[in-house]
């Protein structure tokens, strides 16, 4: 019976006036908090304060970190944005659950650090700047040379380059803006080259020619992350090699990609493979290049079932066949330059676009009688340029190479001894699984923006690796590199390079290792390791103050095992529609979360991504969802107004001592006092574990429903209405109840205020102003403990019992209130004998929140609701005559039982039917059946009160 429904509870406080339990005689009583609440808008309207309130937090200094504290530390190093970017949804979650780790330990007493910066982005900044160059002057990069470009990058920057970190305050982000720092900037600059010249020296970093995902539009070498495959219409084709009509020796292979058998070299066969064993070792001539003959492989690669058992072999441009080639080695002809051109081949296709050569090849085969098939359209995998959107090349190509092994082992090592913690635990398989089988990292980029390759060449082939200290070689044939690095390459570095690494920094010995890392589980491998990766490399080496952070554990708890760069790494999901599928532009479904500042205020966003974030597990979210936060931030404004209005007050710290003891209080203030500690516990429990959605629903809750609902309804009776005529003990009552109000309000404010900061601040600020001990400002205000909420007593299980009765039996006279189509503001007359069930206290809230008065002289009973309460039965009689238009009460009772007998009807129908029976599905049937007893229910329950109705 304890049902609490959205038509049956309290009324909500958004319908409430804040004149509700207020007169003139306490409205003088209480004239300090009624004054305070004055202060507050009429409504709540987060766009007239967000920007003000964040830009008074900036001012104030709250968010600066004090790296000589005596404070315990806690850091965060914000993932950079790119410095072209905006603020996707994405972000927007990752950012909301950084500020409330920052938020909560800065009210916790730790000095928090929470590090802002972005990423000079090389390939999407210098797209971007290509691309307004084309537009604007017809020019690219190549006509500017490498300087003036560069420097028309750094003016692009300068002026296109803050609009992320505007959006960052928009939502709270409580970032040290005092330490913002650039990829590029000085500081890190030197931390790369430092970097580089330590893995160069110990040979970790090499130059190889090997197989790369090439961009042809960009003329660079990408990393996989920025490869994008999706499903595309192409053709497949079987081609022969060999005798053309099959008689003498032959293979026949397939191909999407006919452009690039100009480089085939071989063809492979499985070992094992009995039809083709007497081929292996033999030779086919190509059919378009003179004098290069393809020899027929053995190699366990190749599937035997798949096709027909025979693969083209190009090492120059796939990479399967780049590894066969290795072993066997082959030559590696490369027949696709870097602008994505057929060259070097001799033949008439030279010159060619690599798609225009796809289908005259294809053409000349066929006049050649070597197409078998073609299958058109093919739909296949391909990659692609995140950035430019062309298909990638793969292709081979001199790059710099960084020797993972010993750096892998050393990431893996941290995560299997504990040093580091992913969270949560089921995403460290896939870690394991990366670094325990990496590949050596392609760590240059054919780009002009970026961090120049430190290494200088000489006129006799002399190759110098200088640092940032060292002299740069000069003189006539000296030259520097003119690859840059990966964009990855610097933000590998980003938690100890934006602290001041390689000098000694106070932030470094205050603040290193971070304490978290915060980011989506889909780059757990192109970031996350690489910072691991370098972390772990850069404590070893010589001099190095990596090791020496109060954050971190000193090397003999460690074992000797390197200094990881942050204790926890939090992995979030990835933010959905509201029906589960991923945001893209395609479909059309992607959600600008400046939108929803606009729309409904940074807290609304901030609450909706909180509210759906766990560990690992991707957060659907929609426009309700967002409406649904607006009303939870409009319910605390209104309940904050309404309790002082009503003398809700906060006692200062030398005060509380004054507040009443426990036996003093009413069952409901104590409960509400219990529940609110219990909140609490669940809230620091489950933050502490990362479950930002647990702590998040749950205050969601006791706010909307404990609080809101019940216990602001049972204070309006607690509260004198009269002060001047109330006795002692009311007023003694009253003024108890408007310190449980304040003291709940002030910690539910504060449990709220990391995911919800603007609200909060106009709230609490209201709330405490003039209690003494209290700071001007929630940020920087306590995190509330037991003291706080009941003291740390153990709760109050009568209290509880007999607020869960109240709960009931409002619940159900409610019911029977609708039940009989009373209407909601209608009084009806009721008698019941509260102390039959231990509710003699609970009595004037029952009456009042369901609206049923004592019974007068001559009360004669018209109906009655029996219920079973903890104690007893309690039987309530009522008399709801003259409550009822009894000709519209029967008008809808008749059209409520129509329809549940059309209800009954139907579901007999199906049930009847043998042929249906008999075909459909156990839970189907079982679902009409269900249907058909609730229909048999509402037809019994609909004629019982029919037939209790007078004629009349």
């Amino acid at each position: 019976m304890n049902v609490r429904s959205r038509s049956t509870s309290v009324p909500a406080l958004d319908c409430l006036t804040v004149t509700d339990q207020t007169n003139s005689s306490a409205s003088r009583s209480n004239e300090s908090t009624a004054d305070r609440a004055d202060r507050l808008p009429k409504q709540w309207n987060p766009t007239d304060v967000e920007s003000a309130l964040y830009q008074g937090w900036v001012d104030a200094g709250y968010f600066h970190a004090d790296a000589t504290s005596d404070r315990r530390p806690f850091s965060i190093v914000l993932p950079p944005p790119n410095v072209t970017g905006q603020l996707h949804m994405g972000h927007a979650l990752d950012h909301t659950l950084m500020d409330s780790m920052a938020r909560r330990k800065r009210m916790q007493g730790y000095e928090v650090l929470w590090l802002p910066g972005s990423d000079h982005a090389g390939i999407a900044t210098q797209t971007k700047v290509e691309a307004m160059l084309k537009e604007t002057e017809g020019k690219d990069r190549f006509d500017y040379g490498r300087e003036e470009f560069v420097e028309r990058v750094w003016e692009w920057k300068h002026k296109f380059g803050g609009v992320i970190q505007n959006q960052m305050r928009a939502i709270g982000d409580s970032v040290d803006w005092e330490r913002e720092r650039f990829t590029l900037d000085d500081g890190l600059s030197k931390a790369v080259q430092t970097i580089f010249k330590e893995l160069f020296d110990r040979g970790l970093i090499y130059r190889a020619k090997r197989l790369v995902n090439w961009s042809p539009v960009l003329r660079t070498a990408i990393s996989d992350i920025e490869v994008v495959y999706s499903d595309d219409e192409g053709e497949l084709v079987t081609l022969r090699y060999g005798d053309v009509e099959g008689k003498g020796p032959h293979a026949d292979v397939a191909t999407t990609r006919v452009e690039t058998m100009l480089g085939d070299v071989a063809v492979a066969v499985h070992p094992d493979d009995e039809r083709y064993k007497d081929l292996v070792g033999t030779t086919l001539p190509h059919p378009f290049i003179e004098g290069r003959s393809m020899v027929v492989i053995a190699d366990d690669y190749v599937d035997p079932e798949f096709g027909t058992g025979m693969v083209k072999i190009t090492p120059a441009h796939d990479p399967n066949d780049f590894a066969m080639g290795q072993r066997h080695n082959l030559e590696m002809p490369e027949v696709i330059d870097e602008t994505g051109h057929i060259a070097n081949t001799g033949t008439q296709f030279d010159g060619l676009d690599r798609f225009e050569a796809r289908e005259q090849i294809r053409l000349a085969l066929e006049e050649q009688g070597r197409v078998l098939k073609r299958i058109h359209p093919y739909v296949h995998s391909v990659g692609h340029s995140e950035r430019s959107k062309e298909a990638i090349e793969p292709r081979l190509s001199e790059q710099w190479w960084v020797k993972v092994d010993e750096l892998a082992k050393m990431s893996g090592d941290a995560v299997r001894e504990g040093d580091t913690v992913i969270h949560p635990a089921s995403q460290e398989p896939r870690w394991f699984d990366w670094v325990d089988d990496m590949h050596d990292w392609c760590i240059s980029r054919q780009l002009w923006w970026g961090h120049r390759i430190p290494i200088w060449y000489g006129p006799d082939g002399e190759i110098v690796c200088c640092g940032p200290d060292d002299e740069k070689p000069a003189g006539e044939g000296w030259h520097q590199e003119n690859d840059v690095l990966d964009t990855w390459f610097s933000s590998a570095l980003w938690p100890f390079s934006t602290m001041g690494w390689p000098e000694q920094s106070d932030e470094l010995k205050k603040f290193y290792p971070t304490s978290v890392l915060v980011t989506g589980y889909d780059i757990l491998f192109f970031w996350v390791a690489r910072m691991m990766m370098f972390g772990t490399f850069a404590d070893t080496i010589t001099g190095s103050t990596l090791g020496s952070g109060e954050s971190g554990t000193s090397a003999d708890e460690r074992n000797g095992r390197p200094q990881v760069p942050f204790t926890d790494v939090f992995l979030h999901g990835l933010v959905r529609d509201e029906h589960g599928r991923k945001m893209s532009k395609s479909l059309g479904n992607g959600i600008d979360p400046m939108d929803w500042v606009r729309d409904y205020g940074a807290d609304a966003l901030r609450f909706t991504l909180a509210r759906g974030a766990n560990p690992g597990t991707d957060l659907p979210i929609g426009e309700d969802s967002a409406q649904s936060s607006r009303n939870f931030a409009t319910k605390l404004f209104n309940a904050t107004k309404f309790a002082l209005m009503n003398g809700a007050e906060v006692l200062g710290e030398n005060e509380k001592q004054n507040f009443p003891a426990r036996e003093a209080l009413t069952d409901a203030d104590r409960w509400i006092l219990d529940k609110l500690e219990e909140l609490r516990v669940l809230v620091d429990t489950h933050l502490d574990r990362y479950e930002f959605a647990v702590a998040n629903e749950a205050l969601y809750r006791f706010a909307w429903n404990e609080f809101c609902d019940w216990y602001l309804e049972i204070a309006k009776v607690q509260i004198p209405r009269d002060w001047d005529a109330a006795t002692d003990a009311e007023k003694t009552r009253g003024q108890n109840t408007r310190l449980v109000l304040g003291r709940v309000l002030d910690t539910v404010l504060r449990l709220l205020h990391p995911s919800m900061p603007f609200v909060t601040e106009t709230l609490w600020t209201v709330l405490t102003d003039g209690a003494e001990g209290y700071p001007t400002s929630l940020v920087v205000a306590s995190w509330p403990t037991a003291e706080d909420t009941n003291g740390g007593v153990a709760a109050d299980e009568d209290a509880a019992r007999r607020i869960a009765d109240v709960d009931k039996l409002v619940t159900e006279l409610r019911r029977f209130r609708a039940d009989q189509g009373v209407k909601p503001t209608q009084k009806v007359p009721a008698r019941f004998d509260a102390a039959a069930v231990d509710l003699v206290e609970q009595e004037d809230a029952v009456r009042s929140i369901v609206k049923v008065t004592e019974p007068e002289d001559g009360f004669t009973p018209t109906a009655s609701v029996e219920l079973r309460l903890s104690t007893a039965t309690l039987t309530v009689e009522l008399d709801t005559s003259g409550t009822v238009d009894v000709a519209a009460e029967r008008k809808r009772l008749e059209k409520d039982l129509a329809e549940a007998n059309k209800e009954l009807d139907r579901a007999a129908k199906k049930l009847g039917n043998e042929g249906f029976l008999a075909k459909a599905p156990e839970h189907v049937v079982a679902k009409i059946r269900e249907r058909q007893q609730i229909a048999v229910e509402e037809v019994e329950r609909i004629s019982a009160r029919l037939a209790e109705l007078p004629e009349k």
